[in-house]
Formats: structure tokens, C-alpha cells, sequence
């Protein structure tokens, strides 16, 4: 019998620079077996995307029907589109004693939190307020304005981090992987989860 044999959710968020997507990328070629969560979008697919793939393509009337169903973890509308978290993927790979990690942003983390109480919740944040602005200002691509306002809802999703079971700095990258894959393996050590093993073995 394995030791532990149940997955775990694992909810990976952040403020805008924290390094989300990289760290998510690293620790999938660390561990190939995680796995990672699909969206659901009402956006139309773009050229080489597959569906159950890149995202689970649906219509909105569809979408809106997983929202009244109860079947949505988590959504949001963003640029005339919705985006969120199909719970029955997410079960069904913990059910198969898959980790699955869902990379959100802060507010729909916490909602996840809210409705998987038994999910792993991990805050990023980067080493001090001199690398998040760097980090910010080094994709090239915003206006000043925009990156003071990105900064500012930075600062304010920080505050969130107290609601998150662990919190991990995201500076070097090594360091930052292990920290959270040795997470994820203590979390499955908790004496609760240990009990079938100990029954089947003594």
C-alpha cells in the first residue's frame, strides 16, 4: 500500500510579479507528474489551442449553467470573457491520487480555499519591494501609469498573504521549488492521512 496514496489540490498564488507562471513551469519539469489545471473560457479557442488541452472551451450559456450548478471553484470575467476553475476536473484528479496545481490569482485562490477546505494553499511573494518592481518594469510593456497601478494592487493582494497556509519567497528558483514540493510531501505525512497506512500495516 502506498504511504499515501489520496492527491491534493494545490492552490499556487501571488501578486503581479511574484514569479506565478515561471515557478509553476519549474516545478512541473521538476515533477512530471503533477498536474496542472485547466481553465474553462468562454473565449473562442485561438489557432493551435486544443480543448481539454490549453482550456475547456464552452459557451457562455454553459458557463453560466456551471455557475448556477455549483460546478465552477472559482471564475471571473476579464476583457468580455469568462475564465475559472472546473471543480469536477480538480476532484477528479485528486480522486485519482493526483497533486494538481492551479496557478490563480489571489482572489480566486481564496475562493477555492473557501470551497476546497482540504486544499494546499501557497502564497508567493518575491524577495523585497525592490524585485517586485523590477520584475514589474522588466517586461517592457507598460506605460508608467500602468505599472504604478499594477504595483499598488500588488501591495494590496500582499495583505492577503496571511490567508494562505505557507508562504514562499520567490527568489531563487532552486530554493523555491523545493521549498514547495517538500511542502506538498510533508502536507501528505499529516497524521490523518496516515491512518489507513498505519491499520494496513500494523
Amino acid at each position: 500500500m502506498k504511504m499515501n496514496s489520496k492527491g491534493r489540490a494545490v492552490i499556487i498564488s501571488g501578486p503581479s510579479g511574484s514569479g506565478k507562471g515561471t515557478t509553476v513551469k519549474a516545478l512541473l519539469e521538476a515533477r512530471p507528474e503533477l498536474k496542472l489545471s485547466i481553465s474553462a473560457t468562454t473565449r473562442l479557442p485561438r489557432p493551435g489551442e486544443e480543448n481539454g488541452v490549453n482550456y475547456f472551451f464552452v459557451s457562455r450559456e454553459e458557463f453560466q449553467k456551471k455557475i448556477e450548478n455549483g460546478d465552477m471553484l472559482e471564475y471571473a470575467e476579464f476583457c468580455e470573457n469568462i475564465y475559472g476553475t472546473p471543480r469536477e476536473y480538480i476532484e477528479q484528479c485528486v480522486s485519482n491520487g493526483e497533486d494538481v496545481i492551479l496557478e490563480i490569482e489571489v482572489q480566486g485562490g481564496m475562493q477555492v480555499m473557501a470551497k476546497m477546505r482540504d486544499a494546499i494553499s501557497i502564497f508567493l511573494i518575491p524577495p523585497n519591494r525592490q524585485s517586485l518592481e523590477k520584475r514589474l518594469r522588466g517586461r517592457g510593456t507598460e506605460t508608467e501609469e500602468v505599472i504604478r497601478e499594477r504595483l499598488a494592487q500588488s501591495y494590496e493582494e500582499l495583505k492577503c498573504a496571511e490567508k494562505y497556509d505557507y508562504v514562499v519567497v520567490c527568489g531563487e528558483m532552486s530554493k523555491c521549488v523545493s521549498d514547495i514540493l517538500n511542502i506538498i510531501d510533508s502536507e501528505k505525512l499529516k497524521s490523518e492521512l496516515m491512518q489507513d497506512y498505519i491499520k494496513e500495516n500494523f
